[in-house]
C-alpha cells in the first residue's frame, strides 16, 4: 500500500486506525492502517508529529512494518494523526534542493554525488571532484537562483525497474532484494532521479540557496548549503553577530572589518612587546639567582606564571649554571613549582619531582632536564629544597 506521505505529501492531518501498540529497544510504538509522517530513509530524516495528544517523536521502517514511536504508548481503535509540518516543509526543501544542486553539478560541471547528507542545520554533498574553485562555486550558486526562478515543476512517479536501464534517470542502486516498481521524482527539464522522500510542487518552493564553502576529503570535495526557510534564520544569525561587532568596533558594516584587522594588529603587537619583556625579566632575574649562594638555586617569584618560571630556568640552564634549582609561584590560580636540573644530569629529577609534588600537596611531571607542578600549599618549600640538596650531596660522595 502506498502511503499517505507519498501519495499526497502536503497532507498535514489523517485519521489513522492504530492497529498494533508493542514496545522495542527504542521505546513504545504503533502501527498504522496509513500514516502522513515520512519514516527516516534514503537519506532525509524521520517525521515528527502527534498521535492524538501523544508526540511522535521518530518514524522507522523495520522488518517491513513503519513504526510510529511514542513518547507513551496509546490505544488501539481510532486517532487523529498530525504532522509537524514546519520540520516537514523544511526537510522537502532541503531535499529537493539537493536534487537540484546533484543535477547541476553534474550537467554543468560534470561532478558526480557519491553521498548526501540533509543535516538539521547544514546539509552537504560529496563530489567526486578533488577542488572545486570560487568562480566555480559561484556559477552553481547563479545557476540554482535561475532554476528556482523558473519555478520548475517537481512530480514523483512509479515505473518499474527494468525501465531504468532504458530511461535517463540517475540512481545509486536500488536496496537489495528490492522488488516492484521504482519511484522516481522528477524536476521538469533539469532531472530524473529514483527517490522515496518527500518533495515540494516546483523549485520556487525552494526560495533560495545558499552554499556555505566547501572541505576536501579522501577521494573529493564535501560542498556544503543550506535552503529555504534556513537561509532567512542564517543571515538572520549573522546580522546579530554583526551588530554586535559593529557595537564592539563603533564602525559601520563597511568599516567593522577594516577595524577589527587594525585592533588585532596592534593586540599582536602588544603581545610581542610583552613576550619580549618577560624574556627580559626573566634574564634578569637569572642574573640576579646566579650570584646567590648554595648548592640550589631557590626563589619564590610572587604573581607569576609557569611559563615565566620557565624563562628563568631556561636562561639558568643556558648560562651554564651547574646548580639545580627550585622556582615558586602563586598567583590568581593557585600556587606552581618547578625543578630543574641546571646541567646536572647526575641527579633523578623525576624521583625528586614527585617526591616534592607529594610534599607540597600537588601533582607534577616532567622529563630528566625539568619537573612541574602545581602546588596545593608552599608551607613545606624548605624541605623540598632540602631534598633538592639532599640529592646532590649524594651524588658528590
Amino acid at each position: 500500500m502506498i502511503q499517505a506521505f507519498e501519495r499526497e505529501p502536503s497532507l498535514r492531518q489523517l485519521e489513522v486506525d492504530v492497529i498494533l501498540v508493542a514496545e522495542d529497544e527504542a521505546g513504545p510504538y504503533a502501527l498504522l492502517n496509513d500514516t502522513v509522517l515520512y519514516p527516516e530513509g534514503g537519506g532525509q530524516p524521520a517525521d515528527h508529529g502527534y498521535l492524538g495528544s501523544i508526540q511522535v517523536h521518530d518514524v522507522q521502517r523495520i522488518n517491513g512494518e513503519i513504526r510510529h514511536y511514542l513518547e507513551r504508548p496509546t490505544k488501539r481503535g481510532l486517532h487523529k494523526l498530525t504532522l509537524d509540518w514546519e520540520r516537514r516543509f523544511d526537510h522537502m526543501q532541503q531535499h529537493t534542493a539537493q536534487h537540484l544542486i546533484t543535477a547541476i553539478c553534474s550537467k554543468s560541471f560534470g561532478w558526480e554525488t557519491t553521498s548526501f547528507h540533509l543535516g538539521a542545520k547544514s546539509s552537504n554533498i560529496e563530489l567526486d571532484v578533488a577542488s572545486i574553485a570560487k568562480t566555480d562555486l559561484e556559477s552553481l550558486e547563479e545557476q540554482t537562483a535561475i532554476a528556482i526562478l523558473e519555478a520548475r515543476a517537481v512530480s514523483a512517479h512509479r515505473v518499474p525497474a527494468e525501465d531504468l536501464t532504458t530511461k535517463s534517470v540517475r540512481s545509486r542502486g536500488l536496496p537489495a532484494g528490492h522488488t516492484g516498481d521504482v519511484r522516481v521524482v522528477e524536476i521538469d527539464g533539469i532531472d530524473s532521479n529514483t527517490c522515496g522522500g518527500t518533495h515540494i510542487q516546483t523549485t520556487a518552493e525552494i526560495g533560495t540557496i545558499k552554499l556555505l564553502g566547501t572541505d576536501r576529503m579522501r577521494g573529493g570535495t564535501r560542498l556544503y548549503w543550506v535552503a529555504g526557510t534556513r537561509v532567512r534564520r542564517l543571515l538572520a544569525n549573522h546580522e546579530i553577530r554583526a551588530a554586535a561587532l559593529r557595537e564592539i568596533f563603533e564602525s559601520s558594516d563597511d568599516e567593522v572589518l577594516q577595524v577589527a584587522e587594525t585592533k588585532l594588529l596592534r593586540l599582536k603587537e602588544a603581545e610581542h612587546r610583552i613576550k619580549q619583556l618577560n624574556t627580559d625579566m626573566a634574564k634578569e632575574t637569572a642574573l640576579r639567582l646566579e650570584s646567590s649562594q648554595g648548592a640550589v638555586v631557590n626563589a619564590h617569584i610572587d604573581s607569576a606564571d609557569a611559563g615565566f618560571l620557565q624563562s628563568v630556568a631556561h636562561q639558568m640552564t643556558s648560562h651554564g649554571t651547574s646548580r639545580p634549582g627550585i622556582l615558586t609561584t602563586t598567583n590568581d590560580a593557585g600556587a606552581f613549582f618547578l625543578l630543574y636540573h641546571g646541567g646536572n644530569s647526575d641527579i633523578d629529577l623525576v624521583t625528586i619531582g614527585n617526591h616534592v609534588a607529594t610534599l607540597l600537596e600537588g601533582r607534577g611531571g616532567g622529563s630528566a632536564g625539568l619537573f612541574q607542578g602545581k602546588a596545593g600549599a608552599l608551607q613545606k618549600r624548605k624541605e623540598a629544597i632540602s631534598i633538592l640538596g639532599n640529592a646532590i650531596s649524594a651524588k658528590s660522595r
